[in-house]
């Protein structure tokens, strides 16, 4: 067996070391931004405060991210990311039609409700108009996971004549999203101009059950399916 000195563990050490911190680093800097922008904006956002509170220099955080719009890309594609990994472990295939869009609907309403501050940040881009998702690759690939979930769930729902053959997934994602993200984006302003709780956990959950009923009662085929099985039906004779 080759016995490895004590000189040699000491000299690899560093490195190990070293690329660890780095990687914590860039953790911690990202969810630092993460706040920071999500609180403020991009123009608002200060790098010498993400540099206090990750205790690191302004210089470091540009040494990792170049500029504070690159930083901005990176955060986006954090916040993103975390989303659509949550989004994998629905597995809706293997539910039926209905119980595959219920689940859809209570998933990213419960998502948006326990992240508030990526509603936030969505706002945020759309304030400057989609352009650094634009120059992020990762980010404009990141959405075909899941309208590829939905297309499949669809592809069934139709096949078994449940869910109507118009539906399109690109369109059922819009306004699912539409209505989870005004829960948590328009909270404040809908309940100081009408005087609605949208705020205690009774409220949510009658919001949560409502939209999984408007998105099922949404997509479902009221017709009985036209699909025969011919091969069982008894044939009229020849004439």
């Amino acid at each position: 067996m080759k016995t490895v000195s004590a000189h040699t563990l000491a000299q690899g050490a560093p490195a190990k070391v070293r690329r660890r911190d780095r990687e914590k680093t860039k953790a911690e800097i990202l969810q630092i931004a993460f706040e920071e922008f999500a609180e403020s904006g991009l123009l608002g956002a200060n790098a010498d405060a993400i540099a206090a509170r990750a205790g690191i220099t302004k210089r470091l955080i540009f040494y990792y991210f170049n500029s504070k719009e690159e930083l901005f890309i990176a955060v986006l594609e954090m916040a993103y990311g975390r989303m659509r990994q949550a989004e994998e472990s629905l597995h809706l295939e293997a539910l039926a039609p209905e119980a595959a869009i219920r689940r859809l609907a209570e998933f990213t309403f419960d998502f948006h409700q326990a992240n508030p501050e990526f509603v936030r940040l969505v706002a945020i881009e759309n304030i400057h108009r989609g352009r650094h998702i634009q120059r992020s690759e990762k980010l404009t690939q990141m959405t075909r996971p899941v309208i590829g979930q939905i297309e499949r769930v669809l592809a069934k729902g139709k096949s078994l004549g449940t869910i109507r053959p118009e539906i399109n997934a690109h369109e059922l994602h819009v306004t699912l999203n539409a209505m989870s993200i005004f829960s948590v984006a328009n909270r404040h302003t809908f309940e100081a101009q009408f005087c609605w709780d949208m705020s205690s956990p009774e409220a949510k959950a009658r919001r949560r059950t409502e939209i999984a009923e408007v998105l099922w009662r949404y997509v479902r085929c009221d017709e009985p399916s036209a699909i025969v099985d011919l091969g069982s039906e008894e044939r009229p004779p020849d004439a």
